[in-house]
């Protein structure tokens, strides 16, 4: 891996994070959601070049019976140099670490990423599950449209 990286153990502030999610091509987040969940974050990764962020991942989850990996965002001028799999390792320390006998980890992988998690000792669980969404939209407030 490239030495000009390094990690932070540090969950992102808002418009890190939003803006790490959209350049890497995940879905944007209001500054509502991103105020709410982030301090809710259980273990959260940054990579980042001298001390601009250029990748993410988090942690999230009730801290005993259920865990989930979500927000894996590395920008794509830096993609091809093992950052997803730096966040993934930083991930998998905290996890081997925190995750009691009976805790559950999951993750939903987009497209190929599932190839990267394999690395890491994740299992597709189809047949037996499938990861399900509800998509919760509520009518923008007339304020956000302005």
């Amino acid at each position: 891996m490239n030495s000009s990286y390094r990690s932070l153990l540090q969950i992102p502030d808002a418009v890190t994070y939003q803006a790490l999610r959209v350049q890497a091509g995940l879905s944007a987040k209001s500054d509502q959601a991103a105020a709410l969940g982030l301090p809710n974050s259980l273990f959260a990764v940054q990579i980042l070049q001298a001390d601009t962020p250029v990748g993410m991942g988090r942690v999230i989850g009730d801290g005993g019976c259920f865990f989930q990996v979500v927000d894996i965002a590395v920008l794509p001028a830096h993609q091809g140099q093992g950052l997803g799999k730096r966040i993934m390792a930083e991930i998998t320390n905290y996890l081997r670490e925190a995750v009691p006998p009976t805790g559950y980890v999951s993750l939903i992988a987009d497209g190929q990423a599932k190839t990267l998690y394999a690395q890491y000792g994740f299992k597709e669980t189809a047949p037996r599950s499938v990861g399900m969404a509800l998509p919760v939209q509520k009518p923008a407030s007339p304020s956000a449209e302005a």
